[in-house]
């Protein structure tokens, strides 16, 4: 008689890509109108929400500034010095940081000035900047700068570090050069972790531009924020809230949109969010015929037979 089949534990079937988003937006509408409640009351238990506007005041302050056209002047203002600063980051840290992870001398040279600098915030060069650079523009640049490029290139110091060097030993063994090596094997093999110091350097160059905004800009959404606030226009600064924390989100977002189109050629995880990863089953093993339990007896010559 044979064994019944193990019982299946009972996992949650992973919702479809249209009830994932409702789901979403259903959570963002519901802190919305928690938000609007709390302050609609002027609830003050401990946390002081009677001083807080409410979330149809804050649409109404957005609409407004959206028909002006100082908003889109310090948008494009904010965009432009976290594109060139990224950029420049981007391009810099991956290349000191494959220089760093593959030369003993550049890492002599460079890997203690880096080191004693990259635990300074960014934010607290910005006397540094302002003493240095002829323009208060290039110094916010220079700050959003150094916030993504230690990020970017820690990572990719990492990522290079951690490759294995077979792959490196059969370029060589088929005649390739140092800058095939770093083309096919160096570059590729590290993207994932390169694309992961990007992603972070991203969100640090945002909170470090609006930072210097605040303090030595003319225009901007950071500059434009705490103006609202030294005049007490409460809704005006939660637009600009809600204007920084979209654009880091669309910025970030592409950033790991990109990574993932590089690197298509790696395996995937079959991992589905919402569910939980089940192990693969063993193979059953046969169950010799000297075993079974369903077939009669024979004689020992039909025994031998088997055993042949």
């Amino acid at each position: 008689m044979s064994r019944p089949a193990p019982r299946a534990g009972r996992y949650r079937r992973p919702l479809p890509p249209i009830g994932r988003y409702a789901l979403r937006v259903g959570a963002v509408a519901a802190a919305l109108g928690l938000w609007q409640l709390l302050t609609g009351l002027d609830v003050d238990l401990w946390l002081r929400f009677s001083q807080f506007p409410t979330v149809t005041d804050v649409a109404h302050a957005f609409a407004d500034r959206l028909s002006g056209a100082d908003y889109w002047t310090d948008l494009t203002d904010s965009l432009t010095r976290i594109v060139t600063g990224f950029l420049l980051a981007a391009v810099l840290g991956v290349a000191v940081g494959v220089l760093v992870a593959r030369s003993r001398l550049a890492e002599d040279l460079l890997g203690p000035i880096l080191e004693v600098v990259r635990p300074i915030p960014a934010i607290a060069l910005v006397p540094v900047a302002i003493l240095l650079f002829p323009s208060n523009e290039q110094g916010i640049v220079f700050i959003t700068f150094t916030a993504a490029f230690f990020p970017v290139l820690v990572s990719t110091r990492h990522a290079v570090r951690a490759l294995t060097p077979v792959w490196e030993e059969a370029v060589l063994t088929m005649g390739g050069g140092r800058w095939r090596i770093l083309g096919s094997v160096v570059l590729p093999g590290a993207l994932p972790g390169i694309f992961g110091g990007l992603s972070v350097g991203i969100g640090v160059s945002w909170i470090c531009v609006i930072s210097a905004e605040m303090i030595s800009g003319q225009y901007g959404v950071g500059y434009r924020t705490w103006q609202d606030y030294t005049i007490v226009n409460y809704p005006g600064v939660f637009v600009g809230m809600v204007t920084i924390g979209v654009l880091g989100w669309l910025t970030s977002t592409t950033v790991e949109l990109l990574g993932r189109r590089l690197t298509r050629w790696l395996p995937r995880t079959s991992y589905v969010p919402g569910t939980r990863p089940t192990a693969p089953r063993a193979p059953a093993r046969p169950v010799p015929a000297a075993v079974r339990t369903d077939q009669p007896s024979g004689t020992e010559e039909a025994r031998d037979e088997h055993l042949v």
